[in-house]
């Protein structure tokens, strides 16, 4: 779904998608997956880095800071293509592990794309501010697309939840306990619940 497609979805398209253009550019940007990596970081616990060298279970990399570390080989952690960058789907990633995942999400929430699946799970990030992203275009946009044909957003877990229980099928019970609410305090966001019961509202 390019950015002809996302128009649908009016003003809230660049909160849920990433552009044609950025696609293209992470495409064609020179990416070495022998070298490119993450390794852990005191400060930060993971940092972008690229090897230079190996010595048994040693391996000594330049950091994205300008830092030249050696860690274990068992710590170091293959980065994936650019094309996987702000994946809406983590579980499409060639390489899941702890630091693609913090590093997607956080690349996401900087774009302020606060939604991201990860295989059956959808993970929320809160903005700590309202989106443009919850209006009856964007309702409408979701509704009667499977899961894969559209950007992730809890509206289209509604909308599938929904679809199933008026086909009556069990996996469609109206339920958010599949949705994860990563906040700063580390409390879920009580909101979610409520954008379920607005997007029925809305049906």
């Amino acid at each position: 779904m390019g950015d002809a497609a996302m128009a649908e979805f009016g003003p809230a398209a660049p909160f849920l998608r990433k552009s044609d253009k950025e696609r293209l550019e992470a495409q064609t940007r020179q990416f070495d997956m022998k070298k490119e990596c993450f390794v852990p970081d005191p400060e930060v616990e993971y940092v972008k880095a690229s090897v230079t060298s190996r010595d048994g279970d040693k391996v000594t990399a330049h950091t994205e800071f300008g830092k030249t570390v050696t860690v274990k080989e068992s710590d170091v952690h293959p980065q994936n293509p650019p094309k996987f960058d702000k994946i809406e789907d983590m579980a499409m990633f060639t390489f899941l592990h702890e630091p693609a995942v913090l590093f997607n999400l956080k690349e996401r929430y900087a774009a302020w794309m606060i939604y991201t699946y990860s295989g059956l799970f959808c993970v929320t990030v809160n903005p700590y501010k309202w989106l443009p992203v919850y209006n009856q275009e964007v309702v409408v946009a979701y509704r009667g697309k499977k899961r894969s044909e559209a950007p992730p957003h809890i509206f289209s877990i509604s909308d599938n939840a929904y679809q199933y229980m008026l086909a009556g099928t069990n996996s469609g019970q109206l339920s958010c306990h599949f949705c994860y609410h990563f906040t700063k305090s580390e409390k879920k966001n009580p909101k979610q619940p409520k954008i379920c019961i607005l997007f029925y509202e809305k049906v």
